[in-house]
């Protein structure tokens, strides 16, 4: 019997080295060494080794869709913080009944296409959309206001998305917060707002860093999210990527900009080990 187990994990771990090795680290090293290379109008890529498509990340151009992608993941992530983080809490304060229904409610919207759930939202954000027409009727407003193919549109796109990634690790990190702290906390005359900044925020940064990385790296890169909401005018630099790969055919400045995308990413996440790590022993 433990022979059949241990030959059963031997396959299984196989398997994953096996999956992982030709859908995950060959690609990227494939991405990565294209990165370096010179483009070709006829084989795509061919040498000389060079480092200009990094290079190119600096020119003005590309430099202002960077930043752009940048401040619009920036303000989105932080709404989704402003946000999720007292929605998080909220559910925390529910029985388990109660926080089993609305961390339901928070999934559902993933069983639908996100593409879908984007016209959807051009629907409401349209001059003659539901929003309008609700703001007109309450007399907020006199005439309608023009959302779509604009950066407003394009923020309110990407919290739609991406709220939930920034309510669930914020959920399971308060939620791990023993009660006896808040119980300690009033017991020696500490303000709500006490015990929020000094205890209950320093031990959910892991948390809010989680759905920071969770996201700000995915809104950067949602480029159908830009073109259907922000036009041409809003491009993020997953439109570049795109375009480079697709229509272009510039693939070695593409990798380019993705390996930057994952060096960003590389570096949050050392950030998080270590503001996880370093909050582990504080505690």
């Amino acid at each position: 019997m433990n022979k059949m187990r241990d030959y059963f994990k031997w396959i299984s771990l196989s398997l994953a080295v096996i999956w992982l090795s030709l859908f995950v680290v060959i690609p990227n090293i494939m991405v990565i060494a294209t990165s370096f290379l010179s483009r070709d109008p006829n084989s795509f890529v061919s040498l000389p080794w060079q480092l200009d498509n990094y290079l190119r990340l600096a020119d003005p151009l590309y430099a202002h869709i960077l930043w752009h992608s940048i401040t619009l993941a920036g303000i989105a992530t932080l709404l989704c913080l402003v946000f999720g983080y007292p929605a998080a809490w909220i559910i925390t304060r529910f029985g388990p009944t109660g926080r089993a229904v609305l961390l339901f409610l928070i999934i559902v919207p993933f069983w639908t296409n996100s593409l879908i759930r984007v016209y959807a939202l051009k629907v409401i954000l349209g001059t003659k959309g539901l929003l309008n027409w609700a703001l007109l009727n309450l007399g907020i407003i006199e005439t309608p206001m023009r959302l779509m193919y604009t950066e407003t549109a394009v923020i309110i796109g990407l919290v739609y998305i991406l709220l939930p990634f920034m309510i669930l690790p914020l959920y399971s990190a308060i939620e791990k917060l023993p009660t006896s702290y808040s119980e300690a906390a009033r017991d020696l005359g500490a303000s709500r707002w006490a015990y929020f900044k000094d205890i209950m925020l320093p031990l959910t940064t892991p948390g809010i860093i989680a759905g920071v990385l969770m996201v700000f790296l995915p809104a950067m890169g949602m480029f159908y999210l830009s073109d259907l909401l922000g036009g041409s005018k809003n491009p993020l630099i997953g439109n570049m990527i795109r375009d480079q790969i697709l229509i272009t055919r510039d693939w070695p400045f593409g990798s380019a900009a993705s390996v930057t995308l994952t060096v960003i990413m590389a570096l949050m996440l050392l950030g998080y080990y270590y503001v996880h790590k370093r909050t582990g022993r504080s505690a």
